[in-house]
């Protein structure tokens, strides 16, 4: 069976109608980080078995119970309270970490634990683990990883198991399991960075209109600080949107955008709610016109290396600002 993991509000993309697109899609199962979280998405998806993972924090039980939540057990402390507080009525998966060293109960813990009644009266339905570098295939940690969860999988026999993240999907049937979880990769993210081609699809498209055009002559500065000088007389364009939208600001200089497919640099440094671009090499760039900064032939990830960063922070980071339009679902 496969997951989704929806967290930050779904990768950035509005959670509320994403998990409903999702669960028209046949996904019955959601994972999320808070207890705010879960119940947008429970209330959202009356029917659907909904995992916290970010653990069980004191006195946390009666909000997971009105809402028919599942808390991802990280120790052996939050199992006995959801077991003392659930009596075997409500749902919880066990977290056990293989190398992470976050969240979750060491392997030598899980495995302790074995013939626990307390594995029943929490409801534990099921086993999981995080990968460290499932993107990363040659790491041996995975193949630790893989045979540790398999240790913990084999001493709680009928308790079903997940591993495997967007990467671990792509990586080794070993890690497959009874439930994956991808998250990253339902949004367009590329989980193999070490093949050629993503093997997922565009999901996101990241637009902004042309506020206005400008013509400049050698040696005119652009931007705070004047950080770039026109090397020669070029056309300007400042786009609507800025690092209070959770652009970049880090992407000053290095980044582009797309306007009729035409790659564009990033002009000096980018501000709270506005772009300059360089549109000299794109004539049809119009007052009222569009740029697209996510989508085409710039994926999510190649705005992250711009920005020296992952593109899991360039979505989650995507404002309140933009008017989200969905297509499809």
């Amino acid at each position: 069976a496969c997951a989704a993991v929806v967290k930050a509000d779904a990768y950035g993309c509005g959670s509320d109608a994403v998990v409903r697109a999702l669960w028209t899609a046949g996904c019955r199962t959601f994972f999320v980080a808070h207890l705010g979280e879960a119940a947008r998405v429970r209330d959202a998806l009356p029917e659907a078995a909904i995992y916290v993972l970010n653990g069980l924090l004191p006195g946390a039980m009666p909000a997971y119970a009105a809402l028919d939540l599942r808390p991802v057990l990280g120790s052996v402390q939050e199992l006995s309270d959801w077991a003392a507080f659930g009596g075997g009525t409500r749902a919880a998966a066990l977290h056990v970490d293989t190398g992470m060293n976050r969240l979750g109960l060491s392997v030598p813990d899980a495995l302790a634990l074995a013939g626990d009644p307390r594995i029943a009266a929490a409801g534990i339905d099921l086993m999981m683990s995080h990968l460290i570098s499932a993107e990363l295939p040659g790491e041996p940690v995975n193949a630790r990883q893989i045979a540790d969860f398999a240790r913990v999988r084999a001493a709680f026999p009928g308790i079903p198991g997940s591993l495997a993240n967007s990467s671990g999907v792509f990586l080794d049937g070993a890690t497959h399991h009874d439930l994956l979880r991808p998250g990253y990769a339902l949004f367009g993210g590329n989980p193999t960075p070490y093949r050629a081609a993503n093997p997922m699809r565009p999901v996101v498209r990241l637009e902004a209109t042309i506020l206005q055009i400008r013509h400049v002559e050698a040696g005119a500065q652009a931007g705070y600080n004047g950080r770039w000088t026109a090397p020669a007389p070029r056309r300007l364009a400042t786009l609507s949107l800025g690092y209070a939208d959770g652009y970049p600001r880090a992407a000053s200089g290095r980044g582009h955008a797309l306007v009729s497919g035409i790659p564009c640099p990033i002009l000096g440094l980018v501000s709270m709610d506005l772009i300059i671009l360089d549109v000299t090499e794109a004539p049809e760039a119009a007052r009222g016109g569009v740029s697209t900064l996510i989508g085409d032939a710039l994926d999510v990830d190649t705005v992250g290396q711009a920005a020296g960063t992952i593109g899991y922070e360039i979505l989650t980071g995507l404002g309140s600002r933009y008017v989200r339009t969905y297509i499809g679902g």
